[in-house]
């Protein structure tokens, strides 16, 4: 076969031969190169550009044909809920919080908090609570990805209960958040913090990173869905977080970088506990995204991120509008090679259409940095904080 899959001469063989009976017993000159286009770069089906010209996502705001936004939102979400495969809690399982490992700190009691998001298991997470007499804002902080699984919350919020840990944690905020760890900043300025690990990470972990296609394969047979299961169980840490006492429940903010920032939004768009959010580094149109050389492409990770179906009604700017016209802020790096330009200029002006559309368009604020890539450095968590402030 000089190099050529086996398997995939004998495909060619039977496909062919059929193709030859239904002509007539003449097989057409260009069925061979048609077959071996059928999988092409990425790997992408060769027919991807026609799948993606029929997404008109019909849901949208601007094309729903729906008139009243608040009617708009109820169906929009009920339709991303639908897609999460996932249900809601609706027996509400008593999250059941146990608080342990307390140490405090010049600024913040920091203590780690093991809660029941769903009836399946028990997550950790870590608490910040700012000295004073409170009730405080606060934030629900999502971790990234980056194939990185020994550290979840702890990217976030330094780990004083594991030195082991807090090697992983300090060389990753020393890459990503120019050495800060954001929700220890976050309680120094009197916020209340939440970071928990999604399934896969640290205490719900370590995942290998060619894992994690077969949990998510494993969960789609056990009816489950990977995405959806973390999307519900970031919907309940919010309620669970804005309902603690320490916390004005109408002060209440999401934030995240890369698939972190995908969660904020994404948070901020099914729950009614999120008063703002603010997302760094993961939002885009999908057809824009889909294109050879994307990371998506590749699987893997972007099963977190992969809703079935949802595609055929709504992109990805569409979902986050459902939280309009509460603030919201994206940030995006220039040089960031997981989120072409293009994809970041469609999501943007999607959004800014939208909160327009609500007479809130001083409640987004999107900004590109020129010069930065993939990360959420000092300067950006700095305008961010000061946003925090202004917003909630």
């Amino acid at each position: 076969m000089h190099g050529r899959d086996p398997a995939v001469g004998r495909r060619a063989f039977v496909v062919g031969a059929g193709a030859a009976l239904i002509n007539g017993g003449v097989q057409p000159a260009h069925a061979a190169q048609d077959l071996e286009s059928a999988v092409v770069e990425g790997p992408l089906p060769g027919f991807h550009p026609a799948l993606r010209d029929e997404l008109d996502f019909p849901l949208a705001w601007d094309r729903s044909g729906v008139r009243d936004f608040r009617s708009w939102r109820r169906i929009a979400r009920a339709k991303v809920e639908e897609t999460l495969l996932v249900e809601a809690d609706g027996d509400g399982t008593p999250y059941d919080p146990e608080f342990s490992d307390r140490h405090e700190t010049p600024y913040c009691t920091r203590e780690l908090v093991t809660l029941a998001l769903t009836r399946y298991e028990p997550v950790r997470g870590a608490l910040l609570t700012p000295h004073g007499p409170g009730p405080f804002p606060a934030v629900l902080l999502l971790h990234d990805h980056g194939g990185r699984f020994d550290i979840g919350k702890e990217k976030l919020v330094r780990p004083w209960y594991d030195d082991t840990r807090l090697a992983s944690a300090q060389a990753w905020a020393d890459r990503y958040f120019s050495g800060r760890f954001v929700g220890d900043e976050l309680a120094r300025r009197g916020y209340v913090v939440l970071a928990l690990d999604a399934l896969g990470w640290a205490d719900r972990g370590p995942l290998a990173y060619d894992q994690q296609q077969a949990l998510a394969s494993n969960l789609y047979n056990l009816g489950s869905s990977l995405a959806g299961l973390m999307a519900r169980e970031d919907v309940r840490a919010a309620r669970f977080l804005a309902g603690l006492d320490r916390v004005d429940r109408r002060r209440v903010a999401a934030v995240g970088f890369s698939m972190g920032a995908y969660r904020a939004w994404q948070t901020a768009a099914l729950s009614d506990d999120i008063a703002a959010a603010a997302s760094v580094c993961w939002m885009t149109g999908l057809k824009e995204m889909m294109v050879p050389g994307n990371n998506t492409l590749r699987g893997q990770s972007s099963y977190y991120m992969l809703h079935p179906g949802l595609a055929r009604h709504l992109d990805f700017p569409d979902v986050a509008s459902i939280a309009a016209p509460r603030p919201m802020l994206f940030f995006h790096g220039a040089q960031d090679p997981l989120f072409p330009a293009e994809g970041v200029r469609v999501a943007h002006e999607k959004l800014r259409a939208v909160w327009r559309s609500r007479r809130a368009g001083e409640r987004l604020h999107t900004r590109i940095w020129p010069d930065l890539g993939h990360v959420f450095t000092a300067p950006m968590q700095d305008d961010v904080f000061s946003w925090l402030d202004a917003v909630l």
